[in-house]
């Protein structure tokens, strides 16, 4: 039976007359990177400072670890790790040191506080970096103890906010690895990217977020069979052979194919792609036209986005369309007046998504 670590039902978040997130569902099964994407302004960043208590929702109800997020906020802040668009080292101290103080920040004693330290730094592969300030770290390593400082308390559940903007792909790299690890050993992370890319590789699934409501939830692979599955494409030696060609992959395939002149290449989708592929050959054999190359692929993550969204990840919403509101000046927080807070590892609190 599958067990949800996030639970979120009819989410709602307004802004004035502008919906961040409208009716917004999410489920999290256990042990799982769970990707949510969307355009600039889809919700993504609302979305993850509401279950991470960090902001007050308007309706609905959500769950983070077992606990509500409205009623229990303390219980979900102690089991929760959080890392923001931009690293939260204090750049004037050591690797070792900063660690020791988000130890100290989570009620660790001096003596338990150092040696947490050293078994992430060491885990994290900076245990030679340990006494060098962290403001001569490059940008991976500072991703890193970022990473390591989320994980203090050994979260059940980690917040990933696009963790690898800014990054080099080596560093990119070596991000994804920890997350891998970090899943393996039971910890479940939701990670919100724009890097398309990131999330091909690292989720189990995934939900597409568009004007504050999920749009479609799958696999990458389900999402991506959403666009028509797999595609013929051929590029053909000669220009004038472009159109001829079009028509005869538009007759096997039952679809006018995509066509991009600058390269001479036509795209297709297909639904027996070993068969199509056979007759596409032969027809274009038969009727002399010579090609470059032609062959089999699948759709991309990228291509299944658009599909669903009309955006590219990185654009910038439409004028007149619902966008996300700049929240670092939102001052509507989950918690009352006087509450008791437990620390919540984050990094600068993110730009919208």
């Amino acid at each position: 039976m599958t067990t949800f670590e996030v639970v979120a039902e009819g989410l709602g978040k307004r802004y004035g007359p502008t919906r961040a997130l409208d009716t917004f569902d999410l489920r999290v099964p256990t042990g799982t990177v769970y990707g949510l994407l969307g355009p600039n302004g889809a919700g993504k960043t609302t979305a993850v400072r509401i279950l991470t208590t960090l902001l007050r929702f308007d309706g609905g109800t959500a769950t983070v670890a077992g606990f509500d997020v409205l009623r229990q906020p303390n219980e979900v802040r102690a089991r929760i790790g959080l890392t923001g668009q931009y690293a939260a080292v204090d750049e004037t101290l050591s690797g070792r040191q900063n660690l020791e103080l988000f130890g100290r920040l989570f009620r660790l004693g001096p003596r338990a506080a150092r040696k947490r330290a050293g078994e992430l730094l060491e885990r994290f592969g900076l245990d030679e970096a340990a006494s060098r300030s962290a403001g001569e770290y490059s940008g991976g390593m500072r991703r890193r103890l970022d990473l390591a400082a989320s994980l203090i308390r050994t979260p059940r559940v980690l917040f990933l906010d696009e963790p690898t903007t800014g990054l080099d792909p080596r560093s990119r790299n070596q991000v994804w690895e920890l997350v891998r690890t970090l899943v393996a050993d039971g910890t479940t992370v939701l990670l919100t990217t724009q890097y398309l890319e990131e999330a091909d590789q690292l989720a189990n699934r995934i939900s597409v977020i568009d004007a504050g409501r999920v749009v479609a939830e799958g696999s990458p692979d389900e999402l991506k069979s959403m666009t028509g599955g797999d595609r013929i494409e051929v590029v053909v030696r000669e220009a004038a052979d472009l159109t001829p060609a079009a028509r005869l992959v538009a007759r096997i395939c039952g679809a006018e194919p995509e066509r991009d002149p600058a390269v001479r290449r036509l795209s297709a989708p297909v639904v027996d792609r070993v068969a199509g592929l056979i007759e596409v050959v032969r027809a274009l054999d038969d009727a002399g036209i010579a090609v470059e190359d032609i062959g089999l692929r699948r759709a991309t993550l990228d291509e299944a986005f658009l599909f669903l969204t009309g955006h590219r990840p990185d654009e910038a919403r439409r004028p007149g369309e619902t966008r996300e509101p700049d929240e670092t000046h939102e001052p509507d927080k989950a918690h009352e007046p006087g509450e008791t807070r437990e620390p919540v590892t984050t990094g600068r609190k993110a730009d919208a998504a």
